[in-house]
C-alpha cells in the first residue's frame, strides 16, 4: 500500500471518525487545508502529494469511578506512510503527571504495534485509552497517608546514562522526526545517523534515557538494539548533581547527524566521518562496539 492508496485509506477513517464522534467537543480537525489537499489527492482531482499532514485531536471520555469523568486529548497527525507506519500520537491529561502521561502513551504505542500493524489504528487508540485510562488515573489519586521523600542514595535520578543504540537501518522520516521529538522533550543530548545501519546515542538522566529507549523500541523495527550503555552515579545534592551531569554530557543537545551518504539509495554513510565525529567527541571507542573494527 503506497502513494494514493494510502491517502484514500487516511480519508475513509478519518470520516469514519467523524461520524463516530459528531461534535466539535469530541473531534476536532487542526489543519482543514491539509485535509482538503489529503482528499484531494485520495481522490484524484491532484495528482500532488499534499504539502503537510492533517492533525486531529480527540477528547476522550474516561471514568475511572461512576462518579468521575476526566477527559483525555489524543492528537493524532497523519503521517506518510500511514497505516503502514503508526501515526504520531501525543497525549494530554491534566489528571496524571509526566511519568503516568509516558507510561500510559508507551502502552498505547506498544498495543497499537502489536495489534495494528499495517491497519488503521486511530479508533483502536482512542477504545484502548477510553478501556484502559483509568487504570493510570486511579494510580495518580491522592494518598490519605504522607508519602515520606525517598533517600537521595536510593532514586534512579542520581544516575547519569548514556545509551548507545544500533538499528539495521533508519530511513523512516517519522521514526526520525519521533526521536528529535523525543530527545527535546525528554531533555537529553546526543545524536541519531539515519541510513544503514542506524547509529542513535542519547546521554542525560537515567530515567529520561530509559524512556527514550521505551518508546523507540516500541515502534517497527527489523532489527534494533542497544548496543552499549554508560551509568554513572552522580554524587551530591540539586546543583550539584546537575553539575556533574552536564559536565558529562559529550554532546550539546540532540541532533541528526549526516555524513555523506552514498550508495545507490543515498543511504550508507561515510563511516569514517562517523568515527571522526565520534573521536572529536572523545567517543571513538564506541566505533569498535558498533561496527567490530578500529576507526582511522
Amino acid at each position: 500500500m503506497e502513494g494514493r492508496e494510502e491517502a484514500e485509506v487516511q480519508i475513509s477513517e478519518i470520516d469514519l471518525l467523524g461520524s463516530m464522534f459528531p461534535s466539535e467537543e469530541e473531534l476536532v480537525i487542526v489543519d482543514q487545508l491539509a485535509l482538503a489537499e489529503l482528499r484531494d489527492y485520495a481522490e484524484g482531482r491532484s495528482s500532488s502529494r499534499p504539502s503537510s499532514a492533517p492533525q486531529i485531536v480527540i477528547r476522550q471520555k474516561v471514568e475511572p469511578d461512576s462518579e468521575t469523568q476526566v477527559i483525555v486529548r489524543i492528537s493524532c497527525t497523519y503521517v506518510s506512510g500511514y497505516p503502514n507506519v503508526l501515526p504520531e500520537i501525543t497525549l494530554r491529561c491534566p489528571e496524571l503527571n509526566r511519568a503516568q502521561l509516558s507510561q500510559l502513551h508507551r502502552d498505547l504505542i506498544c498495543h497499537l504495534a502489536e495489534n495494528c500493524r499495517q491497519e488503521v489504528c486511530v479508533l483502536a487508540a482512542a477504545e484502548w485509552i477510553r478501556d484502559h485510562a483509568h487504570l493510570y488515573i486511579a494510580q495518580s489519586a491522592p494518598s490519605s497517608t504522607p508519602q515520606k521523600e525517598p533517600p537521595l542514595s536510593s532514586t534512579a535520578w542520581e544516575v547519569f546514562t548514556r545509551l548507545w543504540i544500533y538499528s539495521h537501518h533508519i530511513y523512516n522520516k517519522s521514526k526520525r522526526k519521533n526521536m528529535l521529538d523525543w530527545a527535546r522533550e525528554l531533555g537529553l543530548s546526543g545524536f541519531s545517523m539515519p541510513g544503514k545501519p542506524g547509529v542513535v546515542c542519547v546521554e542525560g538522566r537515567q530515567p529520561d534515557c530509559e524512556e527514550f529507549w521505551a518508546r523507540v523500541k516500541c515502534l517497527t523495527w527489523k532489527r534494533i538494539m542497544i548496543r552499549h550503555r554508560e551509568d554513572i552515579p552522580l554524587k551530591g545534592r540539586g546543583d550539584d548533581q546537575r553539575e556533574a551531569l552536564s559536565s558529562l554530557c559529550k554532546f550539546a543537545g540532540f541532533e541528526e547527524a549526516i555524513f555523506d551518504p552514498h550508495g545507490s539509495r543515498g543511504n550508507h554513510m561515510d563511516l569514517g566521518q562517523l568515527y571522526q565525529f565520534l573521536s572529536d567527541k572523545g567517543c571513538g571507542d564506541v566505533f569498535q562496539m558498533y561496527f567490530g573494527i578500529e576507526g582511522r
